[in-house]
């Protein structure tokens, strides 16, 4: 049988199915490294005696069947498969383990306290009613502590344990409880938006406060930690939002039938009721809602569903079904909250993915506004951000999506960020609300095109991108190619980087999200010039493939002619006619392609000059001949 934490989405759905009577609650643990989240998810499944989690039958047990399924497990034994676990690589995704009591099912998130883990922690909190923050009483209130907890209420948990762990290690002493408490509360009142902090005196080790009251702590009369998980309300806030579908897929098996398959984001949806699709616009009715047991009058947040409407609409993937009486927002433009959890840093400028639910398109991120120090709260200037780090900035979208702000409804808030090249999740952010401009700025039609420029000109409009190092031969191949290319009758326009940098660009220096920058203003640049039906040659050094990429996205099939001159370093280095390779070596030019800064050379570009083997008069030549061909 597979480990339940392994199994796909279906067949938790049925394992928690023999379970339907009961109320499901969420919750994670957190915490720093060794605050001891193994140890109380092991001891509150053994003392509980209700497990159904099967993960124990690996363990081999020979025991009584007293209580479980796989029976009276050695609390030992237990906690030292759930840390077998971690060194078998579980960490890099999120474990959860799934019980349940004579009152509750529960699913807990069992994540890693490793700093390098944060992003781990930050996807398990995003659907928990509850965290669990475990603090080690010999340690106190750390910085990983402070960071779990702000990610936890910022993802929108509003109920928190303090789970001081470890008492037994202090003599089960009340004033270390209650110095740790006082501390954790004044981090809270400052930096944290919560309903609700309960404190617990714990040790996971030895049982104390995990399923019923111990006499190790007379002083304290408060609820266990079972019995507060069995008592807490469990959140209805999914259900009492408005309605929200994100369209997965369009479903037409024939032509009498078209559904539109989703799983319910938020709210309710009814037969008859009225709803609006975004994008677009258009609103109909509900003519049916369909699911695997059948159809249904009424279906909530959480239920995957497959809806028809009386109208014939254009419904596509991605799409927002809504509710009409109040639907979602429009926007492309946001000021949003971002955490980092990637080890390359957050560039400013850059272009990444922008994923949200079945909404994605292209994101380019602007300048951090600031960043937010979880030990002393305070916002301070930055121009990047590094793993696990949190900050404000603007994002700015390709297309319009449709939203809600993450206060107002997280699933409709909340968006993944990843990188084109790579293809990683290296970010998560919540919209913390549109900007002005993105409704008052929009799409100016004008009838004269691309394409009656181009007509005008008699050519067929290009961007020229050399790419290569500094010295490698760019502004001289693209030098004679434009003098070439003008003697055939060809309207062209050059733009170097050197000349870029003493007018458009010069406000930028060579730090990485300045060079990110300096190329994301020169492709938009080159755009304009090829919109006015130009055959355009820049030629920068571009050392970064995202930037490259990010500029052949933005124009049209065909139109960007990558150029890489590919003169090795050493020779390069030799001609330095400039003398910027002897200044970089001596440590006078920080950030220097080549020498301090990497260059990532193009894999697959259209055109590749070897300049050892190759003059520029040949190499122009090439250029030409590729462009009369294609």
């Amino acid at each position: 049988m597979a480990h339940v934490s392994d199994l796909i989405a279906s067949d938790i759905e049925s394992y928690l199915a023999l379970h339907e009577q009961k109320e499901l609650l969420r919750f994670i643990t957190c915490g720093s490294v060794d605050d001891g989240k193994s140890t109380l998810i092991g001891r509150m499944l053994y003392e509980s005696h209700m497990l159904f989690d099967d993960h124990l039958a690996a363990l081999k047990v020979d025991s009584k069947k007293v209580g479980t399924q796989d029976g009276d497990i050695d609390f030992a034994l237990l906690v030292d498969g759930l840390a077998a676990e971690r060194e078998q690589g579980i960490t890099i995704d999120v474990a959860y383990r799934f019980f349940s009591t004579d009152k509750r099912k529960y699913i807990v998130a069992d994540t890693p306290g490793h700093e390098e883990y944060t992003r781990n922690m930050a996807t398990g909190a995003s659907t928990a009613d509850v965290a669990i923050i475990l603090i080690d009483a010999t340690q106190g209130v750390l910085t990983q502590t402070r960071r779990h907890s702000f990610i936890v209420s910022m993802v929108g948990v509003k109920r928190i344990v303090l789970a001081i762990n470890k008492l037994d290690l202090v003599d089960y002493s009340q004033s270390i409880f209650e110095k740790i408490v006082a501390d954790y509360q004044e981090f809270a009142d400052n930096a944290l938006t919560l309903d609700e902090i309960t404190a617990i005196p714990i040790s996971a080790l030895k049982g104390d406060n995990i399923v019923d009251s111990s006499p190790n702590t007379p002083w304290y009369d408060g609820l266990s930690v079972i019995e507060y998980l069995e008592s807490v309300p469990v959140s209805s806030t999914s259900q009492s939002r408005s309605f929200r579908m994100p369209v997965q897929w369009v479903n037409r098996p024939n032509r009498e039938f078209r559904g539109f398959t989703g799983m319910i984001a938020s709210g309710m949806i009814e037969k008859g009721q009225n709803v609006r699709v975004l994008p677009s616009g258009r609103e109909s009715k509900i003519k049916g809602i369909i699911t695997q047991d059948g159809d249904l009058d009424l279906a909530g947040a959480g239920r995957s569903i497959t809806l028809t409407l009386d109208d014939e609409i254009d419904i596509s993937r991605g799409d927002i079904i809504s509710a009409s009486s109040n639907p979602c927002s429009l926007g492309d433009q946001f000021q949003s909250h971002i955490l980092w959890m990637d080890d390359s840093s957050m560039t400013p400028g850059r272009e990444y993915l922008f994923k949200a639910n079945t909404q994605t398109t292209s994101m380019t991120l602007g300048r951090l506004k600031y960043k937010i120090d979880v030990n002393t709260l305070e916002h301070t200037p930055a121009t990047v951000l590094e793993m696990n780090e949190i900050g404000v900035c603007n994002i700015s979208l390709a297309r319009r999506i449709a939203f809600d702000p993450y206060k107002d409804d997280p699933v409709m808030g909340g968006f993944i960020i990843i990188d084109r090249i790579s293809n990683n999740t290296v970010g998560m952010g919540f919209i913390d609300f549109a900007l002005r401009r993105s409704d008052n700025i929009h799409w100016q039609s004008m009838d004269t095109t691309k394409e009656s420029r181009a007509k005008q000109k008699g050519q067929r409009p290009r961007l020229v991108w050399f790419t290569g190092l500094s010295g490698s031969g760019k502004s001289s191949i693209a030098n004679i190619l434009e003098k070439k290319l003008q003697s055939m009758g060809r309207h062209t326009i050059t733009l170097d980087g050197d000349n870029i940098r003493h007018g458009l660009n010069r406000d930028l220096g060579f730090t990485k999200a300045d060079r990110v920058e300096n190329i994301r203003r020169v492709g938009e640049t080159s755009k304009l010039m090829v919109e006015a039906g130009l055959i355009c040659i820049s030629s920068f050094i571009s050392p970064f493939s995202s930037e490259r990429e990010m500029v052949r996205n933005i124009m049209d099939e065909g139109e960007f002619v990558e150029v890489f001159v590919d003169t090795p370093l050493e020779v390069c280095e030799s001609r330095d006619v400039k003398g910027l390779y002897a200044k970089a070596r001596a440590g006078e030019l920080p950030n220097f392609t080549g020498i301090s800064s990497p260059y990532e050379a193009p894999v697959n570009p259209e055109i590749r000059i070897d300049t050892t083997q190759t003059s520029a008069e040949s190499a122009a030549d090439l250029i030409i001949d590729y462009l009369s061909r294609s």
